[in-house]
């Protein structure tokens, strides 16, 4: 995807409070030193304009929420949202989902895929959040068990993740084939893309996924 390029965001995303400039030193410390509470740790990979996971932390007060994004132009529009905010439960981390275990260990309790890239060529297929090589990486950083929650518009990737996550033993809590209209709802917030897509009349694809070792 491409974005706007914002002029300084580099800087503006370095001098940002809710912004941790060097994640890598809170690695098994994320719960004691970065929040200073016990609180589950929530992480959303790709968090783009920062809607769906400001209003997470702000409905979910007991909860830790970390964003990543990285595009930094991305993460100024959230960073501008959060100007008039106090959230002392949410941090965003300007880096690669690459790095994930390097910043992080045994720490997290859910991952929220919301939106991602669905990169549909094939030659991009390990690039996808819900790859074989990503729900590797991502067992280096959850707690015992493991929790996925994935919302997206593309059927090709829904019906991918959908595979290679049930590959993996994870099983399903709930799957939803058109969120906002589904016999059973359920308390959702939405993301940016979200808001756009459910005024098109998009139906948007839903998974809670998980694996209790």
């Amino acid at each position: 995807m491409e974005y706007i390029k914002i002029k300084n965001a580099d800087k503006i995303v370095k001098d940002s409070p809710y912004v941790v400039n060097n994640p890598s030193v809170y690695k098994n410390k994320w719960h004691k030193e970065a929040f200073k509470n016990n609180n589950p740790i929530y992480l959303e990979l790709g968090m783009g304009r920062g809607d769906f996971i400001i209003d997470m932390a702000k409905t979910y007060p007991n909860i830790n929420f970390i964003g990543l994004e990285v595009n930094d132009s991305q993460m100024v529009n959230a960073i501008n949202r959060l100007q008039k905010e106090n959230l002392k439960n949410l941090k965003l981390i300007n880096i690669d989902a690459n790095e994930v275990a390097n910043i992080f260990g045994k720490e997290i309790d859910t991952i929220y895929l919301t939106f991602c890239d669905p990169w549909p060529k094939k030659i991009d297929e390990r690039r996808r959040f819900t790859h074989e090589s990503f729900l590797k990486l991502y067992d280096r950083i959850f707690k015992k068990n493991k929790h996925i929650i994935l919302k997206t518009d593309n059927k090709g990737f829904f019906a991918y993740s959908l595979e290679t996550l049930s590959g993996y033993w994870y099983t399903f809590e709930r799957v939803s084939l058109d969120l906002h209209h589904d016999e059973y709802p359920i308390k959702n917030i939405m993301t940016n893309y979200e808001k756009q897509y459910f005024k098109e009349g998009r139906p948007i694809y839903y998974l809670d996924a998980k694996f209790e070792g």
